[in-house]
């Protein structure tokens, strides 16, 4: 648990927070570490003005588990979501629904609550019953289809970059990644920030919760030029474990490597520009937030927190995706809390689980928390 006592704390306000929570997708954490290759103003400002938890892990780093961890405060074997919600037969990956989820205590506490961007934590897509009164997370689910079909690969590509990964016999090829001129704002990875931005510049008298979610930077790794220019391919320091043989490690760990195997560092090097570049993308996508934010004179009153829900390879151990293994990499969520009552400028190794916002939030904001055994708050 971390100590905080004798750090200087915001000056605390009498009226209830505000809530701003970013949640992006395989965002491996240690591109936040001092002197990394990756940029990140937005998310390096917020950690200068407030806390950054180096030491946040989550609970299975597969999206619809770990999603569904942070919203009831519960592992997944006793929420009952094992696998992507999309994946299985439905009979396999079920939503428990008689455990309560945070935003019902909000709204129910009189917090207006607004979801955009990804779900994916059941299947149903309506989220009013757990708590969300404005949500829209169609967009986004129709990006990730797209993608994952291929349907990415376009005249707005730059024909030069486009690289496909070809699947065994019978198997699709895959959209690894590619460089597009199209602006952030006009793809995908720009609706979350958009819908959020025009909820956050409504008038409200009742404090409220947002959630600004993303499949990205995770998927196929198609990004602006401007910010993957931001970064010179050929002087991208690659993972000091991009050889490891995994001699002491499981087979089956050494079995997904060999479909990385053919790989030169190269080509890591630009699959790591690009997925830098979609992390910049995003870096500017919060910042958007923020600013619309700061444009209602709210920000003083509002607790912000960016985290991801898994982390992702990219070359380490020299295997790629997130979905098993069980590395730091993969694990290792960035965590980083600013606003009132929020220590400044604090860097600590105190290990908390994604599951463990669940109470967390609801304590910023002086809610008593549900009987959810697995997790605490960090507060």
């Amino acid at each position: 648990v971390p100590n905080f006592q004798g750090i200087e704390m915001n000056s605390s306000t009498s009226e209830r927070p505000n809530i701003l929570l970013f949640v992006t997708d395989g965002w491996q954490a240690r591109t936040l570490s001092d002197g990394h290759d990756c940029k990140t103003p937005t998310i390096d400002g917020l950690i200068e003005r407030g806390v950054r938890i180096t030491g946040a892990h989550t609970t299975l780093p597969t999206c619809s588990p770990a999603r569904a961890s942070l919203m009831t405060g519960l592992f997944p074997h006793n929420h009952g979501v094992l696998e992507v919600e999309h994946g299985v037969d439905p009979d396999q990956c079920v939503l428990r629904t008689e455990h309560p989820h945070w935003a019902q205590r909000l709204r129910e506490s009189g917090y207006d609550t607004g979801y955009f961007g990804k779900w994916h934590v059941e299947r149903t897509g309506e989220l009013e019953p757990f708590g969300w009164d404005t949500f829209d997370i169609r967009g986004a689910r129709g990006h990730a289809n797209a993608s994952q079909k291929g349907l990415a690969v376009d005249d707005t590509l730059d024909p030069a970059t486009v690289k496909q990964y070809q699947g065994p016999e019978g198997y699709n090829d895959t959209l690894k990644l590619a460089v597009t001129d199209v602006a952030a704002n006009d793809r995908p990875i720009g609706g979350p920030a958009t819908l959020a931005c025009d909820w956050l510049m409504e008038t409200r008298e009742k404090p409220w919760c947002c959630v600004v979610s993303y499949y990205e930077p995770n998927e196929s790794l198609i990004v602006g030029r401007e910010a993957y220019e931001q970064y010179d391919v050929d002087q991208i320091e690659l993972p000091e474990n991009l050889h490891d043989d995994l001699s002491d490690r499981p087979n089956i760990y050494r079995r997904d490597q060999q479909i990385w195997r053919d790989v030169s560092d190269d080509e890591w090097r630009e699959i790591l520009a690009c997925y830098y570049g979609r992390i910049t993308e995003l870096d500017g996508q919060v910042a958007r937030v923020l600013d619309a934010l700061e444009s209602t004179d709210q920000m003083e009153n509002t607790i912000v927190i960016f985290t991801s829900d898994h982390g992702r390879y990219v070359g380490s151990h020299g295997l790629e995706a997130h979905n098993f293994g069980a590395f730091e990499e993969i694990y290792n969520v960035p965590l980083v809390v600013a606003g009132p009552g929020v220590a400044k400028g604090v860097t600590t190794d105190a290990i908390v689980g994604f599951h463990d916002l669940c109470p967390t939030i609801l304590e910023l904001a002086g809610e008593e928390p549900f009987d959810a055994l697995d997790s605490v708050s960090f507060v």
